[in-house]
């Protein structure tokens, strides 16, 4: 059994707990550290527990954290030679680093992981499939389109962490620039309610078991409105729908194919 916990999701910053009781992993660490564990400690999940983190693109929102907690906690780091380029010095020193390449899968202690590109403004952007050889997690945020490689490695998982960024309404009457709305529709920016709804609808199958809503807008999103919408997608008396939170860390959810 894997147990899963969204520990911030948003623009603000982005992290992940991943646990199978052998191997510990965050999948990015966009808060500070201070704060990274006072999120853990709020779902009893001790930081020394730790056993590597997993950087999916350089920007800050989700490499704020990466640093200090790898040497902290003295910690490898997951990341692409692109990202960890165009990182610089955001990251500092790290206790270690292992590179991966993009669509080649790595071993992280009892986890196999196949990261795969992501369409996002950034150098190297990936996604990933997370197995423990019974269950398998698929997490897609950051992305301006779905591309077939996306539908791909997003089969046959029992939980789906994807985005759903945007109220295409609320985006196109909202506040932010033209230049900004441009950027957050293109194809390297990211998708909407409806894109994850559809996404969902090609995805959703006897696997799937829970959905987690992430990196929501707080200026272009309205959680019902992105829930509403997604739900759609699922019979959600099967497939449990929740919304990943900016300033709280979510509920610790165990995934199991059972």
């Amino acid at each position: 059994m894997i147990k899963v916990c969204v520990l911030a999701s948003g623009s603000k910053g982005n992290a992940i707990y991943v646990s199978d009781e052998k191997t510990s992993i965050l999948v990015d660490a966009g808060l500070s550290g201070i704060e990274i564990e006072r999120r853990l400690h709020s779902r009893n999940i001790n930081p020394e527990t730790l056993d590597a983190i997993v950087v999916s693109h350089e920007h800050t929102d989700h490499i704020r954290g990466v640093g200090v907690l790898s040497r902290r906690l003295r910690l490898p780091v997951y990341i692409n030679e692109p990202t960890l380029t165009a990182a610089g010095a955001q990251l500092g020193p790290l206790h270690e680093t292992r590179t991966f390449r993009s669509g080649a899968s790595f071993a992280a202690g009892s986890f196999f992981i196949h990261p795969f590109s992501l369409p996002h403004d950034a150098a190297d952007p990936v996604g990933f499939a997370i197995h423990d050889g019974n269950t398998k997690i698929g997490i897609a945020t950051d992305l301006g389109v779905t591309t077939q490689l996306v539908r791909h490695h997003l089969k046959e998982c029992t939980m789906l962490i994807i985005e759903a960024n945007h109220d295409l309404k609320m985006l196109e009457e909202g506040p932010y620039p033209w230049e900004v709305k441009q950027r957050i529709r293109s194809r390297l920016g990211h998708i909407s309610n409806e894109t994850c709804r559809d996404l969902l609808s090609e995805l959703s199958g006897k696997e799937l078991k829970h959905v987690i809503v992430a990196h929501m807008s707080e200026i272009n999103n309205e959680p019902e409105r992105a829930i509403s919408v997604v739900t759609e997608a699922v019979d959600d008396s099967v497939i449990s729908v929740t919304l990943a939170r900016q300033y709280e860390a979510g509920k610790i959810i165990d995934v199991d194919t059972s």
